[in-house]
């Protein structure tokens, strides 16, 4: 008797501590600016129930993208290591992913959080955007698909959205598309006429059908490029549900809405056991959209509506955990992947980017307007209201951290980059643990940042930065996004060196004149990046060239080609 009751004893404790395992909704938004929201210092725009978050839990503001650019911060988002680590940051000037029938993306051999917590036995589910890869061989393979990275259910986007997805909106590609005919033209007149004229001169005997076989390639060529671009909309702009494609090409009314509806109703289906939900925003990069009660809205055009419908959609998120009395069991981490896109205009010429704040800089560099974000932590009941964290943090910090939340062990067999935060923002640290941290542009490593123990300096070093005139562009002078090598940078020995703790603008370089420690603090920083740099493994990139071009063979279609990629058998549900 005494046995059985000691074996219920311990039954009970069993399934206590599983159902006591917290939940988690990690919320991404992409592209958005640290000075886009009002906890942040935004006075225009309206975000009442992103603000709420700052106001009932945590708000870090020295929060680190682990790179400027999409891709590879949702690759060290999701892994808690540097990108270059996983070979998803590029060697070329190919960042990020822009064709869904790319054959790179995130290795199998990287561990995500969501692999981790399904085998812990959460419910795990990725909403909005992927960008890490979708297939590698097949057409139908999905090799990198989410759901082969630990998540049960996705409803979203594999790859980013684009001007090119929204008719009217303007392209991203045809100014290079038509760089890229000009170069095929190019080429093929001068293979033509080469082999013309040693065939005339008797240099070398060519057959005749030989010259058919080139232009025969030269039409294949340019004919693909043509029909690629031309029907980019059908081709690249599509909304999954798992492994089907359900609307294509993607249809953007209302499809924050669906997205929230989505969101509500994974939290619904699994409010009896332990979940993950990684809200990932597709705006607010563009083109951007909003819907029709957001529209026309704001104080800053197109750009604000889609932050403040972004906003209302945390809101019902929120409301759906408190409704389904899990607010005292749930951590919500609120996020952008990097900071706003400063050269972003429409193709009517309305500024489309966000607003760093103080911050130099934006998207696709490692000034801080690149890389510090919005970083939110709300627990209710866990975390202190009104609790301000100005310690360096990472986006990698949160994989140790609901790792370790969710009872499993944090990867012993690799280097995991990212610290547990809770010690930092339950007060029983007053430091954080990173005393350096690495910002790299692309597979470059591009600048180091020291929070210097037992002083109140941060200090920042680059070893190279973008070509960047904000007077005449708002960013990189004539460029998308800046660039990380090649003529466009500029090298810098010593590196420019900069006190964030003081001049977080980046705007006061210090030198031997004014900064007395100037070659001992170098010397500080050239030391830990190199011991960093001994423990960077080789590893196969998955952003070459060769990895993010267009393959038709990798082309996802929902239908025949001959019905030309078209369906739209979503039935996600707009919310009241």
């Amino acid at each position: 008797m005494k046995l059985l009751l000691l074996l219920s004893f311990l039954l009970v404790n069993v399934l206590g501590a599983k159902k006591s395992r917290p939940n988690f909704v990690l919320i991404m938004v992409d592209d958005l600016g640290i000075g886009d929201v009002g906890c942040y210092g935004n006075k225009t725009l309206r975000t009442p129930n992103i603000d709420r978050l700052a106001a009932e839990g945590a708000k870090l503001t020295q929060h680190i993208a682990a790179s400027p650019l999409c891709t590879p911060s949702r690759a060290a988002f999701m892994t808690g290591r540097y990108p270059v680590r996983s070979g998803m940051a590029a060697e070329s000037i190919f960042g990020a992913y822009v064709f869904s029938a790319s054959s790179g993306g995130l290795p199998k051999h990287e561990i995500t959080f969501a692999e981790i917590l399904k085998k812990e036995g959460y419910s795990t589910g990725i909403i909005g955007k992927w960008h890490l890869g979708l297939n590698q061989e097949r057409s139908d393979d999905f090799y990198h698909h989410p759901l082969n990275h630990g998540f049960d259910y996705f409803y979203g986007t594999t790859v980013t959205h684009l001007r090119d997805c929204i008719p009217g909106n303007g392209s991203v590609f045809l100014a290079g598309a038509a760089q890229t005919l000009k170069r095929i033209f190019v080429i093929a007149c001068i293979t033509f006429f080469t082999l013309l004229i040693l065939s005339y001169t008797g240099s070398l005997k060519i057959p005749g059908k030989v010259f058919g076989y080139v232009l025969l390639g030269i039409i294949i060529l340019v004919g693909l490029v043509v029909f690629f671009f031309w029907n980019f909309r059908y081709l690249n702009c599509f909304l999954m549900k798992n492994y089907q494609i359900i609307q294509q090409p993607l249809m953007y009314e209302n499809l924050t809405q669906r997205m929230t509806s989505e969101a509500i109703h994974f939290i619904r289906r699994n409010q009896n056991k332990p979940f993950l939900l990684y809200m990932s925003y597709i705006q607010v990069h563009t083109a951007l959209y909003a819907s029709a009660e957001f529209r026309g809205k704001s104080q800053h055009g197109i750009y604000g509506d889609a932050v403040e419908e972004v906003d209302w959609s945390v809101g019902k998120i929120v409301n759906a955990l408190n409704i389904n009395k899990l607010q005292e069991n749930t951590l919500i981490y609120f996020t952008s992947d990097n900071g706003a896109h400063l050269e972003e205009i429409s193709s009517s010429g309305e500024i489309h980017g966000g607003n760093n704040g103080i911050f130099k800089g934006g998207k696709a560099t490692n000034w801080e307007g690149g890389i510090r974000v919005p970083g939110l932590l709300h627990w209710f009941g866990v975390l202190k209201p009104g609790t301000v964290i100005n310690e360096p943090t990472s986006n990698m910090d949160i994989f140790p951290t609901i790792v370790r939340l969710s009872g499993a062990a944090v990867p012993q067999d690799r280097i995991i980059d990212g610290l547990d935060l809770m010690p930092l923002i339950q007060n029983k640290s007053v430091t954080s643990e990173h005393e350096f941290l690495f910002h790299y542009c692309n597979a470059y490593l591009n600048a180091i940042r020291w929070n210097q123990r037992n002083s109140s300096s941060v200090w920042k070093a680059f070893f190279f930065t973008p070509v960047f005139h904000p007077e005449e562009s708002e960013g990189c002078f004539n460029s998308h996004v800046c660039p990380c090598c090649g003529h466009l940078i500029t090298q810098h020995d010593p590196p420019l060196l900069f006190d964030l703790s003081k001049d977080p603008g980046e705007n006061n370089i210090l030198t031997p004149k004014n900064e007395p420690n100037f070659y001992n603090i170098l010397k500080t920083m050239e030391e830990a990046t190199k011991k960093h740099e001994e423990n960077l493994p080789v590893v196969d990139n998955q952003l070459t060239v060769n990895n993010v071009i267009w393959k038709p063979w990798l082309q996802a279609c929902c239908s025949s080609w001959l019905e030309f990629c078209y369906c739209d058998y979503d039935e996600a549900l707009v919310l009241e």
